[in-house]
């Protein structure tokens, strides 16, 4: 299980609002040491046992500055522990037949583990291990830090990466949300051993964990086995995270990413969504799948079915602890990049004014009860819902009523939560191409653009 990938963790995982579906039942919840709780999602069906181990803070725990700390500090745990090298860690993760990989996103820090059964407590021992005693050697830090800096390098390479940091940047700005995961290059060349341990010690607590078991294993195991990998851990104060409310754009902004000799373009047009808690949040959901969300959508119908224009296009709204983004995506060739703003602009307006139709709020009612299904088909992923829940304090009934939710939503609500939340005039407007071929093109395709800024794809 790779955690390398620095596009993965600048997109972080945010949930999208699409991929919410419900368990019928809630997995068992069980108390464990020191204040930090468990769930387990029993299942024969094959003989694996997935282990998430998360903490309730993440990358907005980072002191200012410092970005890329709990990251850094994640992927120190496994390049040693006492008693154990690096490679005496991974030679054993090999040799028990298991996979283990840190996670670093918004408000979370997880360790995501999969065994096969026979070797589940030699496995849970050493997760024990590298969770208890991480020897943060000097040396295996300095490699760590030169990898990460290669990767934030390498990520450059990637067009969506880059539009995706720079949309969370442009939309957020110095809100929390605005910083990235995997840090900056001039942020992780002074991270110091001492901030890394220092980060372990604050962080790596009993009470700020939420363990999870999924697979062949019963809740009698799943306390035993899980008490014994908590009590690694010393006790201590749970880690506030404090996040105020963003605050959206106002009128509609350009961010261009100037990268030289770009044949196809990326382009992401967003602001502000909702929040699980708003009591539109569902029918927004069901009105954002019509708009974007299935391959039926307007969006691609307009976009890819009758221009060809993008291959792929899509609406989609994220969620988090605070109210998260809206957006809309394409990635056109550089001739088609500017009339495709133009059309995705349009068809936001139409959206936003007119709403949806009852012909096309039936068909998403009836394609995400049918399609719910296959979120619920496999023991862990039930168990991520009721995890997910806990880490991002969700309604206790988002994923185990969804199909309620999605049945409730009537045209009434969802056109009205579309007016509520969504606004064609106020955007940030992101597209990643090259300026001397296209930036005038795409400024003159957005009406009413309040301003303009011209980023270089190689800028910290």
């Amino acid at each position: 299980m790779s955690t390398s990938s620095i596009q993965e963790t600048n997109i972080g995982p945010v949930k999208t609002a699409k991929a919410a579906s419900a368990a019928t039942a809630h997995s068992p919840r069980f108390d464990l040491p020191g204040g930090a709780v468990g769930y387990v999602e029993s299942s024969t069906v094959v003989p694996l046992v997935s282990i998430s181990f998360s903490l309730r803070s993440g990358a907005l725990a980072d002191p200012e500055e410092k970005d890329g700390l709990s990251r850094l500090t994640a992927r120190m745990m496994r390049r040693g522990c006492e008693g154990m090298t690096s490679t005496e860690i991974e030679s054993a993760v090999d040799r028990l037949g298991g996979e283990i990989g840190f996670d670093v996103g918004p408000t979370t820090t997880s360790l995501h583990g999969q065994v096969i059964r026979r070797n589940l407590r030699p496995f849970l021992e050493l997760i024990g291990k590298i969770l208890g005693t991480p020897t943060f050697d000097q040396a295996e830090l300095e490699r760590l830090k030169r990898e990460t800096l290669a990767e934030l390098l390498e990520s450059r390479d990637s067009d969506r990466a880059l539009a995706g940091l720079a949309f969370r940047r442009a939309l957020f700005g110095t809100h929390p949300y605005g910083r990235t995961a995997s840090g900056r290059r001039h942020t992780v060349e002074t991270l110091t051993r001492e901030d890394v341990v220092a980060t372990y010690k604050r962080r790596f607590i009993q009470s700020d964990v939420v363990l999870g078991f999924a697979g062949a294993i019963s809740l009698e195991e799943a306390k035993t086995l899980g008490a014994a990998v908590v009590r690694s851990l010393p006790e201590g104060p749970r880690v506030e995270t404090r996040i105020a409310e963003p605050t959206p754009p106002v009128g509609r902004r350009l961010f261009f990413v100037d990268k030289p000799e770009r044949t196809q373009t990326q382009i992401l047009i967003g602001s502000l969504g909702t929040h699980p808690r708003d009591a539109d949040h569902w029918p927004l959901v069901a009105a954002t799948a019509v708009f974007g969300g299935t391959f039926t959508s307007r969006m691609m119908r307009e976009i890819r079915s009758k221009r060809g224009w993008s291959y792929g296009t899509s609406a989609r709204l994220s969620v988090e602890r605070k109210r998260h983004a809206f957006t809309m995506g394409a990635f056109p060739a550089a001739a088609d990049c500017a009339p495709c703003i133009a059309l995705e602009l349009k068809l936001l307006e139409d959206f936003t004014n007119d709403g949806i139709t009852p012909r096309e709020l039936a068909f998403i009612k009836n394609y995400l009860v049918r399609s719910h299904a296959f979120d619920v088909d496999t023991a862990g992923k039930r168990l991520g819902h009721v995890l997910e829940t806990e880490l991002l304090d969700l309604p206790e009934d988002y994923h185990s009523r969804y199909l309620d939710h999605v049945r409730a939503v009537t045209l009434e609500t969802a056109n009205a939560a579309v007016k509520e939340r969504l606004s064609a005039k106020n955007l940030v407007v992101v597209v990643v191409g090259t300026g001397t071929e296209i930036l005038d093109a795409v400024t003159k395709a957005i009406p009413d653009l309040v301003d303009h800024a011209v980023i270089p794809f190689d800028k910290d």
